[in-house]
Parts: C-alpha cells; sequence; structure tokens
C-alpha cells in the first residue's frame, strides 16, 4: 500500500530522531528536515531518510521543506526565542501545501500568562496552528527524563549531588522515546486527533528526592537531591554554564511552576495511543547508566529541553 512522505522537523534532536526511526521501521517514506549537514544527518540518511537541510525562519527553505508532503511534525528549539515567527513561517507554508495534520511539539504548562516567555510562546503557537486550519495536535510533554542527565550527569557523578530547586512539587518524567512513539502514532493516524491537545508523562508521578533515590538504587551509589533557591540556580545556569538569558529565564520560571504544582500531573496518554505503556525512570536510569557521570556523561546546560 502507498504511504504518504511525512516530514520531521528537528530531526537530529532528542524525539526528532526517534520519530524518524519509528516511522520508517512502520513503512513510511520521512523527509528529515535538519538544520546542516553533520554524523547525525548521514546516521538519518542511512536509516533511509531523505535528508534536506532548513532553516525554521526561512520562508524558502520551510516551503522547499515541506512542499509535497500531506504531514509534519513540528519540534523548534527550545535555546530560540522566536518561536512564534517559526511557528507562522510553517503554518503557513503548511496551508499553501495542502498539509492535513501537524504534531506540534508544545509543553505541559503552556498557557496565558505564564511566568516564562517560552511557555506562553508555546501558547500562542499553538493558537497560530489552531488558525491556519491544518489539522494540529498538540502534544504537551512534563519534563523529559533526560533533563536529569542534561542537568545533573556531572555533578551526580563527581559529588553524587542533584542541584535542581524543585522544591516537593511532583512530576511524572516522561523518555524521549517514548514521546516519539505517540508522534509517530499519531501522524499515521491523525484524523481522530485532530485538534486535540494531549500532556505526555511518564507512569509516576515523583518528587525530585524521589527520583534520586531511584538513581541511588539503579547507579549503586548515593544519590543526594540539593533542592537550591532558584535565583541562585539560575545564576550558576548562566555564569558557571553560560545559558542564554532567555533559555535561563525560562528554566526559572518553570523551577517556580514545579514548584506550584503545575507539573503534579499522571496520564495514559502515551499507553492509550502506542498500546505500549511509557518507561519508568528505573528502566531509564538502567539504559542511561553510563551517562549519569560516567565517561559520556554531558556538561549540565550542554543542551536542553525538547527536540
Amino acid at each position: 500500500m502507498f504511504k504518504d512522505e511525512i516530514l520531521v522537523t528537528g530531526a537530529a534532536g532528542k524525539t526528532g530522531g526517534y520519530v524518524v526511526e519509528h516511522l520508517i521501521d512502520l513503512g513510511y517514506p520521512v523527509r528529515a528536515m535538519v538544520r546542516q549537514h553533520d554524523e547525525r544527518s548521514v546516521a538519518l540518511a542511512s536509516q533511509g531518510a531523505s535528508v534536506v537541510v532548513g532553516d525554521f525562519l526561512d520562508h524558502e527553505t520551510i516551503r522547499a521543506a515541506v512542499s509535497g508532503v500531506k504531514r509534519l511534525y513540528f519540534c523548534y528549539p527550545p535555546q530560540g526565542d522566536r518561536l512564534v515567527e517559526a511557528t507562522a513561517i510553517i503554518a503557513g507554508a503548511a496551508r499553501e501545501a495542502g498539509v492535513e495534520a501537524v504534531v506540534n511539539m508544545s509543553q505541559l504548562p503552556a498557557r496565558e500568562g505564564a511566568r516564562s516567555e517560552l511557555t506562553r510562546h508555546h501558547w500562542l503557537s499553538e493558537k497560530v496552528f489552531d488558525w491556519a486550519g491544518v489539522g494540529a495536535i498538540h502534544i504537551r510533554p512534563t519534563f523529559f527524563a533526560e533533563m536529569l542527565m542534561i542537568l545533573g550527569a556531572q555533578t551526580i557523578g563527581s559529588e553524587g549531588r542533584l542541584y535542581l530547586p524543585y522544591g516537593d512539587g511532583c512530576h511524572a518524567p516522561v523518555a524521549a522515546e517514548d514521546i516519539a512513539r505517540v508522534v509517530a502514532g499519531l501522524l499515521t493516524d491523525p484524523a481522530a486527533h485532530v485538534g486535540r491537545r494531549y500532556v505526555l508523562t511518564g507512569p509516576v508521578n515523583m518528587t525530585v528526592a524521589e527520583m534520586a533515590g531511584v538513581l541511588s538504587k539503579e547507579l549503586g551509589r548515593p544519590v543526594e537531591h540539593v533542592d537550591l533557591p532558584i535565583d541562585v540556580w539560575g545564576q550558576m545556569l548562566s555564569e558557571r554554564v553560560g545559558l542564554p538569558e532567555f533559555l535561563v529565564n525560562h528554566l526559572m520560571a518553570v523551577a517556580q511552576d514545579h514548584r506550584d504544582g503545575v507539573f503534579n500531573a499522571v496520564t495514559d496518554t502515551v499507553e492509550w495511543i502506542t498500546g505500549r505503556a511509557p518507561q519508568s525512570l528505573e528502566a531509564f536510569v538502567r539504559v542511561h547508566a553510563a551517562e549519569f557521570g560516567g565517561a559520556s556523561a554531558q556538561e549540565p546546560g550542554a543542551t536542553v529541553g525538547a527536540a
């Protein structure tokens, strides 16, 4: 049976690479959009994807990337502060091309009046896609499980400490691969989901102290959660890690949201859409044990957020 080609933007990112893999496994031709040709684009091509270079803020490259496809996945990098502009460009190109379904990566706290400018931009981005009439489906994940590696791997390895200013608030961390399975499921059968907003979480709501307990058990060494004041943590991200001000402000704002209970949610959406439950934090840590303080551990803040 003939299957239409599907465009995956951010194909070299955390969720994008998994989405490409899942769609190809399901027999769909995939057009993978990347920012530049490098070893990651070579890997995508080796899987069978058709790789195109595109810039979210360049009308012509986006028109070329969208031309001829009916379904696409939109995932804008959180480091950038021009999400709404990028959304307008790709939504316009999608409308011109007759796109029938867009899966849009948003975030759980997306809402009017949010402290974070990026979070407000996600709320506006959802509205732009809805107004464009391109079959938008919005996914709103909680914090990725990968955030524990990105923001904590180095200090977990060197000090046995996880510095996060999240207080006693809870969230149910969800792995990028599980999010990608949802995206692939929505792209292959979008009709019943158009216009919907789905909160995606892992299976268990936990405080960060409880997550540190899981890390201790699975890594076989003590890991302590250190609950810093949010402003102190923000200063560390800015001065020691070197994150841009826009992203630091976002991370500080969602830390306060976490303390206020905004992320306190557990849903069964991953299992409902994909037929398989999301992996537990225990399973995630076992798979990625080497990255929690091992030789391959990332510098905290090297790459932050969903992509």
